[in-house]
């Protein structure tokens, strides 16, 4: 099974699941995902663990710049989708170019959207559609300080003690 897929041909493997006589619960999620660490590992699996199928909706390049800055992501997007991957609880990864995954949700018509905990659910993007097409909404807990920015403040504080 390929995990790195098309909008098309992930939503044609749906489809595909959706006919059987037991259909498995599909569990979206997504993010940038740059510089793995253990909260999203541990994000990732508490929602895997919510369903039969974990898709992971993974920010273009251009999209985490939309949304972090110019300065971002750390991780090219190739790289990125090939680490997320490699996650034996990640079904799919498919990569999305907009700054929210609604196109997204409202293809894959998911069972359960996840987000972290600290997104209000009234703000879920997607979340409206998802529930209208009789799924539901979970949030998870994150680790606290446990954040790529929180990595990447420390490195660079960790450099600029070396270096004076």
């Amino acid at each position: 099974m390929k995990k790195l897929i098309s909008l098309k041909s992930l939503t044609a493997a749906l489809d595909g699941f959706r006919k059987k006589k037991n259909p498995p619960r599909v569990v979206f999620t997504n993010g940038c995902f740059d510089i793995i660490h253990a909260g999203h590992v541990r994000y990732l699996t508490k929602a895997r663990s919510l369903g039969d199928i974990l898709v992971v909706g993974l920010n273009s390049d251009s999209s985490v710049r939309q949304i972090k800055g110019e300065r971002r992501p750390i991780i090219p997007e190739k790289e990125r989708a090939e680490v997320m991957a490699a996650l034996s609880f990640v079904d799919y990864v498919v990569i999305f170019k907009e700054p929210t995954p609604v196109k997204l949700i409202a293809a894959l018509k998911p069972d359960i959207l996840v987000k972290g905990a600290d997104w209000a659910a009234s703000a879920i993007a997607g979340g409206d559609i998802v529930k209208a097409n009789g799924g539901k909404i979970r949030r998870i807990t994150l680790i606290k300080g446990r954040s790529t920015t929180n990595i990447i403040k420390r490195i660079l504080e960790l450099h600029r003690k070396k270096e004076e």
